[in-house]
């Protein structure tokens, strides 16, 4: 630990940013493809088969990033939330035993929900979802972790 409390290493199993998954109305994906795609001209990308209709992804040029657009409340269990790419196999394993243990902790600073390591993540399912898994931070915040 350093002074400041904080661990050193735990940023090193997170690589950078995958996505930013953004909650509208049910009904409005034409505007969201007007506005992130003609207006902020991002390109549109297939969306996994079985929730066509219901999301638009954009590319954020060709960083590997994306903005993902889903129908859904803004309230505090809303599936709005950041994507962060993951190192490797090994470093999510990782990562998902810190967050479950600091989850069943407890504390000021501990995850209000987390996926278990070695149960099923609660996310969508599909052929299209790499390894992944989920978790609410201490205010409320839908985390997602991902290779």
């Amino acid at each position: 630990m350093t002074t400041n409390g904080h661990h050193p290493q735990a940023n090193a199993l997170i690589s950078g940013i995958a996505h930013v998954n953004l909650t509208v109305p049910s009904g409005t994906l034409d505007q969201a493809h007007a506005f992130y795609g003609e207006t902020l001209g991002l390109k549109s990308r297939p969306v996994p088969e079985l929730q066509k209709g219901t999301l638009a992804w954009f590319d954020i040029a060709d960083s590997g990033q994306q903005i993902h657009i889903a129908f859904g409340p803004s309230g505090p269990k809303s599936s709005r939330h950041p994507c962060f790419r993951i190192a490797s196999p090994d470093a999510l394993l990782e990562l998902r035993r810190r967050v479950w243990e600091h989850h069943l902790k407890g504390g000021d600073s501990a995850p209000q929900e987390a996926d278990q390591p070695g149960a099923e993540n609660s996310g969508s399912k599909g052929a299209e979802y790499p390894q992944r898994f989920f978790a609410r931070d201490y205010a409320g915040n839908r985390l997602e972790f991902s290779l």
